[in-house]
This record gives structure tokens, sequence and C-alpha cells, in this order.
């Protein structure tokens, strides 16, 4: 052996053969390809063997780095357990790249983003706002660490925390009388149209009142509620959202007979590898979320 590993190196092992490449595992780690490369080829060194071969397919283990693998995540795993049981919490330097939905967004998120603060003074937030298949995908391709959407993620690598639901109602503007908002015969705004929500509200108002609805998608739910406000359409929102519209006066609640069922949203991340940084993260949003819903 040339020189001795470290965690980094090994660190960046795992994450391009987890990514399936050089190019995600930059991503991953915020680094440049040519750094991953160096990294690489400085462990290959310390070893005095080749890790990778090029195919066709992409890079493949040679037998070496077969051996390696397991030996890298079992490093990894006691360095996380040293971080969890050792570790100073207000020392930890890392980055979570956090996905929420637009719901989570415009509810509860800064609360949990002041927490995750408060738990880890020296922790980088980076936040993508989208619509939950979009993250399921960017979870699933490592470009997020921790997703909080519409769950659970039925995949046998995804951990599933359960949050709160969010309870939806039939809203107006208060310039539509309620006779006339329940008949549901103006355009209904609704979340963006690959979406659950969506495809639910669509198939039970094509039964309900029929193929002649108009339906407005948005990824926006403060435009949803803008166009209800303006009394160009009426909407099944979450009643979480709609307070500062009640208190203006400029919407009110009606009932027509049904409405659509809760969301249900889960904080979901990958187990492995195992992270002690995104279980407590995606934990935290649990006791966040069950403190600003109840």
């Amino acid at each position: 052996m040339s020189s001795k590993i470290n965690l980094q190196q090994l660190d960046t092992f795992l994450s391009v053969v987890r990514c399936g490449g050089i190019g995600k595992a930059a991503e991953q780690l915020n680094l440049t390809q040519p750094a991953i490369t160096t990294r690489i080829r400085n462990l290959e060194y310390s070893i005095s063997a080749t890790l990778f071969e090029r195919t066709s397919r992409g890079l493949k283990l040679t037998k070496r780095g077969e051996v390696l693998l397991s030996y890298a995540e079992k490093f990894l795993h006691l360095a996380e357990l040293v971080e969890r049981d050792v570790v100073d919490h207000q020392a930890v330097e890392r980055r979570l790249r956090l996905g929420v939905s637009e719901t989570i967004a415009q509810s509860w998120l800064p609360a949990f983003v002041e927490k995750l603060n408060q738990k880890f003074p020296k922790l980088t937030v980076e936040i993508k706002v989208d619509i939950s298949v979009e993250l399921r995908n960017s979870l699933l391709d490592r470009e997020i660490d921790l997703a909080i959407l519409l769950g659970p993620i039925s995949e046998y690598s995804v951990d599933n925390v359960a949050l709160p639901e969010f309870e939806l109602a039939w809203f107006a503007s208060t310039s539509f009388s309620v006779e006339e908002a329940k008949q549901l015969k103006c355009p209904i705004a609704s979340y963006a149209r690959n979406t659950r929500p969506y495809r639910e509200l669509k198939a039970a108002l094509f039964e309900k009142v029929g193929p002649e609805t108009v339906i407005f998608p948005s990824s926006s739910l403060s435009a949803c509620f803008r166009l209800v406000e303006a009394g160009l359409c009426v909407a099944a929102l979450p009643k979480a959202l709609a307070k500062d519209y009640f208190e203006r006066g400029s919407i009110r609640e009606f009932d027509p007979g049904w409405t659509p069922s809760p969301l249900q949203f889960t904080a979901s991340y990958l187990g492995d590898p195992k992270s002690y940084l995104i279980e407590t993260a995606a934990n935290i949003a649990h006791d966040v979320s069950m403190a600003q819903m109840t």
C-alpha cells in the first residue's frame, strides 16, 4: 500500500458506485468531476489496484472494487455512528439537499428549517420546491437527500416517515353565492396535472358533475388561491393554507356534498447509505409538522 486510505476517498468511491457514475457523484458531493476523478485515482494508488473499468454501459467495478465496496460500507457506517454518538452536533458541517412539495413550502417549511438550524448550526440547507413525482425521481436518482412529498414512496430502498395529513376543503370567492358554488359548474383550480390530487379530483368530478367540467391545473397553490379570491374559479385546497384569505374576508368555505381525500405526506429518504443527519432531519420534520398541524 503506497499511502493511507481516508474516509473522504471511501465516501467518494461509494458515491460513484451508488450514483452510477462520476457526474452524478459530483453533483451529490457538490464537487467538480475532476475532483471526484482525482480522489478515485488517489484511492486506487493507495491500494495499488484498479477499482473501475469502463464499459459501453458505464463504469463497472473490478473484482478488487467489489471487495473494497463491502469494507467501504462498513467504514462509512462506523463513521456515521461516531457522528451520531460522539461528534458535537453544533460542529457538524454538512449539506442537506432538501426537496419539498409546495404545500409544505407554503405551511411549515420555515419552522422546519429553523429547527434544523438549531440542531445543526453549521448545516447548509439547499431547498428544491417541486411536484411530488419529480421529487420522488430526484430522491431515487440521489439528486436530493430528503424529500417531503405526497407519499409514501413504495421502493424497498426508501424509508418513509409519516407526517400529518392536510385536510382539503372547497373554497369560493365571497362574490359567489353558496348555491352557485355548490353546483361546481364554474372552472375549478387544482394541483398540477401530473399529480395524485389532480388525478383524483378529475375522476371524482367526471363521476359527480360530468365530463364538461373545466379544470385549471397549477403547480402554484398561491396562484390557485388568488384565482379563487378573484372569483374566477372555485377549488378544493388545504384548509391549513386558507387562513390569510379568510382574515381578509375574500373567500368562503362551502360544501358541495363531497370533498377530495386528505393529502398524506411523508419525509422520505434512502436508507442506504444510512445517514444519521438525514434520519434526524426526517424526524425533526415529523415533530415540527405535528406541532404546526395540531
